[in-house]
């Protein structure tokens, strides 16, 4: 018993941990941002007529800090992912992916990564 109580609050610390790291991360990450994310939104949103934004993240991407939006669009279950450089407020990629896709992208978020 005593053992479940020590890996318990392990897991509890390690996970407390993890977030407060990612808060910190993403603090980071907003302070080096020159455009807003709701100038960003604008931005993408002009690219796909009709859209409405489904998530934003902003992110670190092949050496790059960028505004990342998923837009959906009326009558599609399709998504467009559009990203915006979060320094100079440009389209750095528009992307549209399907159902399938989506779920490919969904599972492989989930596997585990090994740190090495």
């Amino acid at each position: 018993m005593n053992t479940r109580i020590i890996a318990h609050s392990a897991f509890v610390f390690v996970l407390a941990t993890s977030v407060a790291v990612a808060g910190q991360s993403q603090q980071k990450l907003h302070a080096q941002a020159k455009v807003s994310e709701a100038n960003a939104r604008a931005t993408a949103l002009q690219h796909v007529p009709d859209g409405t934004v489904a998530a934003s993240e902003l992110e670190q991407e092949h050496g790059k800090l960028i505004w990342s939006f998923d837009i959906k669009r009326p009558n599609s279950k399709d998504i467009t992912e559009v990203q915006v450089d979060a320094k100079t407020g440009a389209i750095v990629s528009t992307q549209v992916e399907t159902p399938a896709d989506q779920a490919g992208e969904k599972a492989a978020d989930a596997k585990p990564r090994s740190h090495h």
